[in-house]
C-alpha cells in the first residue's frame, strides 16, 4: 500500500525542510505534486488529484474508467465541486460545478490502487451517462451503456431512480433509461 503524506506531516516527521530535500534527495521518500510525498516514485495520478482536492468528487470519464465502465483512459481528471467552490486552476483537471441538491446524490469511498478515494458510484454515474449522452462522443456512450448492461443485474435500481428524481429531466431520463439500458 502506497503512503502519500502532505507537507505538515512530511514535515514532522523529519521536522525541518533541509531533511526533507535531504531524504528526497537519497531517494527515502519522494516528491509527487507540490506539497505532496510519497514512499514510492509513482502514484497513480487518481490517487494524487484525490489526495490534493479532498472536497471533490472523481467523476465522468475518470470515474467511468475507475468503475471499469470504458477502456478509455481519460486525458483530464473529471471532478466534482460545489457550485460555490473555488474554481481548480490546474490544466489536468476538468471541474464539474453541481448544486448543493444533487452534489452529494451517489458519493462514496473506493479503495483504488491502495487508497481511499471520493467517487460517484455506479448508479450515479449511469444517470451521468444518460444526462450527458448529447455531449460524449457517439461510441463512448455506447460502450459505457453496453457495459452497464453486462452488469444491470448488480445495479442498485431504487438509488438509480432516486437520483434521477433530483433533476429537472425526470420523466425522460427514465424513459432513456428504459430504452438502451434494461
Amino acid at each position: 500500500m502506497t503512503m502519500l503524506y502532505n507537507w505538515d506531516e512530511i514535515n514532522k516527521t523529519y521536522g525541518y525542510p533541509l531533511k526533507v530535500r535531504e531524504a528526497v534527495n537519497s531517494g527515502e521518500i519522494y516528491r509527487v505534486s507540490r506539497g505532496l510525498y510519497a514512499d514510492k516514485p509513482t502514484i497513480n495520478p487518481f490517487v494524487i488529484i484525490a489526495e490534493k482536492y479532498p472536497w471533490a468528487i472523481i467523476t465522468m470519464d475518470s470515474a467511468f474508467f475507475i468503475h471499469g465502465l470504458t477502456d478509455v483512459i481519460p486525458d483530464k481528471t473529471y471532478l466534482a465541486t460545489k457550485r460555490n467552490a473555488t474554481r481548480i486552476n490546474d490544466p489536468g483537471i476538468v471541474q464539474v460545478f453541481h448544486s448543493e441538491r444533487i452534489f452529494n446524490a451517489g458519493k462514496t469511498q473506493l479503495i483504488y490502487d491502495g487508497t481511499n478515494i471520493t467517487i460517484y458510484d455506479r448508479e450515479r454515474m449511469l444517470v451521468e451517462a444518460i444526462r450527458n449522452s448529447k455531449t460524449l462522443p457517439f461510441d463512448y456512450y455506447k460502450e459505457i451503456i453496453n457495459r452497464y448492461r453486462n452488469i444491470v443485474t448488480d445495479l442498485d435500481f431504487r438509488k438509480i431512480e432516486e437520483y434521477i428524481s433530483l433533476f429537472k429531466r425526470k420523466d425522460g431520463l427514465l424513459n432513456i433509461l428504459q430504452r438502451e439500458v434494461l
